[in-house]
């Protein structure tokens, strides 16, 4: 076992697994059609989402998601899906239960799961395939990237034809950072674990509320889902990746049987991360809002005087309107002051943009700590994604430590527009200087980026706002207020 994973005791590890990331949604989306498309009879899909779109395409020409997986439906493929619902009112609702419908009357069961602790998603993302008598092609997905609008865009960035609403300043097809894991090897069933745990809840999924058992009558949902086949053998070893799959559930009534009084393991596992690094964190980040998260790194640099932390994240909130851009500004204005404050110019946070200027939304998770141990999940770095939500990543270590310095390298390639041979990426000497050197250099997308100062007047409603709404506390009650998860 690796010395970075949690015990086995908290969370099951695997070896002899390959682990594949795949950065831009068009990559993913790719090879989702190559893997999804070989299936045949007998073989099985299963899906969970934050939220997916039928009428995405996944290429140019097509197919759409729905066209993808009810065609598998139709060639004998068992697929299974669990979509959030999403709370009364919200886009994701429709968008969901439309994709439900979809595959429902193709003869697939998709499921909407509202079994989330108030104002809570279900944030997971994962695809996991497993064939028939060919165990050594299963293969499992797990990362930021839903399948839905918005997603599929590409290293030029012009964005998905298919916009998602965002602020007004990322243009009317606004470019989009992603990235995702492709795990093949025993982890696969670890990965299926989690799936298989949600479905297997027995908690109603309207639970005696109105308006939720309507809205699954009206997508001919039931309330109990039907019982999973019987589980086949892990697939064999694939690769020379350890993994460990992470997740997130929140302390919630009724609880859920497999986590009662929630699980965060994704917490313990980013302390203990940063309490081993010594030389670099870098980080990916859609939100990087928490003043708890960023207390664990400012902890790191402090005991470290050779660590150096660099964070990517968006240039605007995803809503920067007067009520929903001061609380998110508020929450990473925390997070940036604390560590300033610890590491000084160690840590350094940068935002991105295409070649027309156009700033490009992160949406990735993506954490790589001394090239070593390296995250790719749905999970960000905050207190909602460690506590409150239902979250999972898949972490992962690679014995000689190529996988993490690659990923890492081709990331730094593009953001800072080097070549992939350029030697200052696989063992910058000094890190913060070259993403300094970079700021406004031919090629270069970075920008430095310092969340605004939220105003006296302003911090009044904007905090507990933030606290509240943005970044609530999903432990159980005797936890919160301490550095415990």
């Amino acid at each position: 076992m690796s010395d970075w994973f949690l015990p086995q005791t908290e969370r099951p590890w695997s070896a002899g697994n390959l682990v594949v990331p795949h950065v831009h949604g068009s990559n993913y989306f790719a090879r989702l059609i190559e893997v999804v498309g070989a299936t045949d009879e007998g073989d099985r899909i299963f899906i969970t989402d934050w939220r997916g779109d039928a009428d995405e395409r996944l290429t140019d020409t097509g197919p759409t998601v729905g066209e993808l997986l009810c065609a598998a439906v139709e060639r004998g493929v068992e697929v299974r899906a669990l979509l959030w619902r999403s709370h009364r009112g919200k886009l994701n609702a429709e968008e969901n239960t439309q994709l439900g419908t979809c595959l429902n009357a193709a003869g697939g069961e998709v499921l909407l799961d509202e079994r989330v602790r108030r104002g809570g998603s279900h944030h997971q993302k994962l695809v996991v395939v497993r064939r028939k008598g060919r165990p050594q092609d299963d293969v499992a997905f797990v990362g930021g990237i839903d399948l839905c609008h918005g997603r599929r865009d590409d290293a030029a960035h012009h964005g998905d034809p298919q916009a998602p609403p965002l602020d007004e300043r990322y243009g009317e097809t606004p470019p989009w950072h992603d990235a995702i894991a492709e795990i093949r090897g025993p982890a696969v069933s670890h990965v299926l674990d989690t799936f298989s745990e949600r479905w297997d809840d027995s908690t109603p999924l309207d639970h005696r509320n109105p308006y939720r058992a309507a809205v699954h009558r009206l997508a001919r949902m039931p309330r109990h889902p039907d019982p999973l086949p019987e589980r086949w053998d892990p697939p064999p070893d694939a690769g020379p990746h350890l993994v460990q799959i992470l997740r997130t559930y929140p302390s919630k009534r009724p609880r859920y049987p497999f986590a009662p009084h929630g699980e965060r393991s994704i917490a313990r596992a980013y302390s203990r991360a940063f309490s081993r690094a010594r030389r670099l964190i870098y980080i990916e980040d859609q939100y990087f809002w928490s003043d708890l998260v960023a207390d664990a790194l400012a902890e790191a640099l402090r005991r470290e005087p050779e660590l150096r932390v660099i964070a990517v994240v968006p240039r605007f909130p995803e809503e920067d309107g007067r009520l929903g851009g001061p609380p998110m500004l508020y929450g990473q204005r925390l997070a940036f002051d604390a560590l300033r404050e610890a590491g000084g110019d160690r840590f350094a946070m940068f935002d991105i943009e295409n070649a027309a200027g156009t700033p490009i939304y992160v949406h990735a998770k993506v954490c790589v700590v001394d090239d070593t141990w390296t995250t790719i999940g749905s999970d960000n770095l905050n207190l909602r994604s460690w506590t409150h939500d239902s979250e999972m990543t898949c972490a992962f270590v690679d014995p000689d430590g190529t996988l993490p310095r690659q990923l890492r390298s081709a990331l730094w390639a593009e953001h800072l527009g080097l070549a992939d041979e350029d030697p200052r990426l696989p063992d910058p000497s000094d890190p913060v200087g070259l993403w300094n050197e970079r700021v406004g250099a031919p090629g270069s997308r970075i920008r430095r980026h310092e969340p605004p100062t939220v105003s006296a007047r302003t911090r009044l409603w904007a905090r507990p706002a933030y606290r509240i709404a943005c970044d609530p506390d999903g432990r159980p009650r005797k936890l919160r207020g301490t550095t415990t998860f």
